[in-house]
């Protein structure tokens, strides 16, 4: 039986009291909001914290204001279950609401937030296992080791990003505060992700994500397509988000981000620009696709074949694609 590592749990009221805590435990302190990923983690010993700052009666994080049309703001601490069911969500912005809803269990998401999800750490088949395992092949680059297994010449650490909201978030536009000991700041989604299975993120340790702002859908449409083993459970061996907007019967502007496939979703603009000035039809679909392919370079650090992942990097999104087109 794995067991949790001794720690000290602190609950504070407010933000500003979370994000001081977080800072006077300095390199010894994470947050925790649904804990579906850290617990397991810290029992794996990936993470072990001497502090955990939980989020749980921050009710500033768990707030939604705005609407479609000025814009939706989410709290971080909202659980997939809340996203997945929110009426303005599942209008306005269903790419979002599905990726939510095809995250793990009914369980899992009763318990998970979309804050957390947006923040999850990178896998990778070398590192996510217990620690007398790591231990068997001296541990990897990413935790405890020197080496990454997944190409181990390589000065860098290969571990997935395999957030399912991620590339949703990219591809809708949205942007993400954060409150830190020097104040807020805002960031695009796009730019919080590096493309590093270690730094995975734009974001000092202490820094809280207060609220996700969703820009005004504004003519847009989006969805979301998930790859894996399993009906359910399973994290993303490929995700794909794209979203258009039409000028009449062309795209004006388009975006198509690929996730599970890097340190950071991937957005491919070879396939955005094979879309944009023409009608969405089997041809254009095909050309995007094929822009999406050629880059794709899948590695050794989730399930199935690395020939066949990257095959599927073309099928899905010209599902994705068609989806769009055909208004499902």
């Amino acid at each position: 039986m794995m067991r949790l590592p001794k720690f000290r749990y602190l609950q504070p009221r407010t933000a500003a009291d979370a994000v001081q805590a977080a800072a006077d435990a300095g390199p010894e302190g994470m947050y925790v909001a649904g804990g579906t990923d850290l617990y397991p983690n810290m029992k794996r010993r990936h993470q072990t914290p001497r502090v955990v700052v939980g989020l749980r009666r921050v009710r500033e994080l768990r707030a939604k204001s705005g609407s479609p049309t000025a814009g939706l703001t989410l709290g971080p601490n909202l659980t997939l279950t809340e996203v997945s069911r929110d009426p303005d969500v599942r209008k306005a912005y269903p790419a979002l609401a599905r990726a939510c809803l095809l995250i793990s269990t009914p369980i899992l998401q009763n318990m998970g937030t979309i804050g957390g999800n947006l923040l999850l750490d990178t896998r990778c088949n070398y590192y996510n296992q217990n620690q007398e395992w790591r231990k068997a092949i001296h541990f990897c680059m990413k935790k405890d080791g020197d080496t990454c297994w997944v190409a181990p010449g390589s000065p860098r650490c290969w571990a997935v990003n395999s957030s399912d909201g991620a590339p949703v978030a990219i591809a809708l536009g949205a942007r993400l505060a954060f409150l830190g000991p020097d104040g807020e700041r805002t960031v695009s989604a796009e730019d919080l992700y590096r493309d590093d299975g270690i730094a995975y993120a734009a974001k000092k340790p202490e820094e809280l994500l207060l609220r996700i702002e969703l820009p005004p859908v504004d003519g847009w449409r989006a969805t979301y397509q998930k790859l894996r083993r399993r009906g359910s459970f399973d994290f993303p061996v490929l995700g794909v988000a794209a979203a258009v907007r039409r000028d009449g019967d062309r795209v004006a502007e388009a975006r198509v981000v690929l996730g599970a496939v890097a340190s950071r979703p991937y957005r491919s603009r070879e396939a955005e620009a094979a879309l944009v000035g023409r009608t969405l039809d089997d041809t254009s679909i095909a050309a995007a696709a094929e822009a999406a392919f050629k880059p794709a370079k899948p590695m050794d650090n989730t399930d199935f074949g690395l020939a066949w992942r990257k095959e599927m990097v073309r099928q899905y999104v010209i599902r994705a694609l068609r989806e769009l087109r055909d208004g499902a």
